[in-house]
């Protein structure tokens, strides 16, 4: 079940303060792949071994944040940087 669109219209990094949407199918694959192919670290230098069922970024598209069992983890250090990605 995805997030809903209420709660959304509230969520936002904790770090930059920007607006979070949602991730789209195309891009949701793509990071899928690249974790996949074990290229995709979070922000404290883990990787990140499981592929994401849904996912939320900022709005400036810097930062991914996962959603697991529906819930927004919104910690800085389970952030992935968009920038370790090639063509995002």
């Amino acid at each position: 079940m995805p997030i809903d669109g209420k709660l959304l219209e509230i969520l936002c990094c904790p770090v930059s303060k920007t607006p979070l949407t949602r991730l789209p199918g195309s891009r949701l694959k793509a990071l899928n792949d690249a974790i996949s192919a074990g290229n995709v670290q979070c922000v404290r230098g883990e990787q990140v071994d499981q592929p994401l069922r849904e996912a939320l970024i900022t709005e400036d598209s810097k930062v991914i944040y996962p959603v697991v069992d529906d819930i927004p983890v919104l910690l800085e250090e389970r952030g992935i940087g968009t920038t370790q990605l090639q063509d995002f």
